[in-house]
C-alpha cells in the first residue's frame, strides 16, 4: 500500500501539475519528431524534402514563441504597457506559426501524398501527426502549468 501512496503523492504534490505538463509536453514534442523521423528513415523513394522538414521547424519555433511568455507578462495587472503589447503580439505570432505549421502540413500531405498515387501516404500523415503533436504539446505546456509557484 506504501507504493500506491507514493504514486498518489507524486500526482497530488503541489508541484505535480508543472511536472505532469512539462512531461506530456515533452513527450509529444518527442512523439511528433519521432513520427517524422521514422517516416523519413522507413522512405525508400526519398519522398520528404526539406522543405517538409522545414513546416516542422516552424513549428517548433512557434513551441518556444508560445513558452518562453509568462502569462504575468500578458496580464491586465502589467504596469508596462508597451511591454505588454509587445509580449502579446509575440505571443500570437507563436501561435498563429503553430496553427500555420499545421494547416501547411495538411496542405503538403493532400497535395504531394494523397492526390499523388506514385507515393505513398505515410510520410504525409507522418508530417501532419508531427506539426499536432508539436502544437498539442505546447498548448499542454502553456496551459497546463501554474506559474504561481515559481514565485514562491
Amino acid at each position: 500500500m506504501a507504493i500506491l501512496e507514493n504514486i498518489r503523492e507524486l500526482f497530488t504534490s503541489e508541484t505535480a501539475r508543472n511536472k505532469n505538463s512539462a512531461l506530456i509536453s515533452g513527450f509529444l514534442f518527442f512523439a511528433g519528431w519521432w513520427v517524422l523521423i521514422d517516416a523519413m528513415s522507413v522512405d525508400s523513394q526519398k519522398q520528404i524534402t526539406t522543405g517538409h522538414v522545414f513546416i516542422g521547424v516552424f513549428g517548433t519555433i512557434s513551441f518556444f514563441m508560445v513558452n518562453t511568455v509568462k502569462n504575468s507578462h500578458i496580464s491586465e495587472e502589467n504596469t508596462s504597457e508597451s511591454g505588454a503589447r509587445i509580449a502579446k503580439i509575440y505571443l500570437l505570432i507563436g501561435f498563429v506559426m503553430g496553427f500555420a505549421s499545421i494547416i501547411a502540413a495538411i496542405w503538403v500531405m493532400i497535395d504531394d501524398f494523397i492526390n499523388n498515387k506514385k507515393k505513398d501516404n505515410w510520410p504525409g500523415v507522418a508530417l501532419l501527426m508531427q506539426n499536432v503533436f508539436i502544437l498539442i504539446g505546447s498548448l499542454v505546456y502553456k496551459f497546463g502549468r501554474n506559474e504561481e509557484d515559481w514565485n514562491e
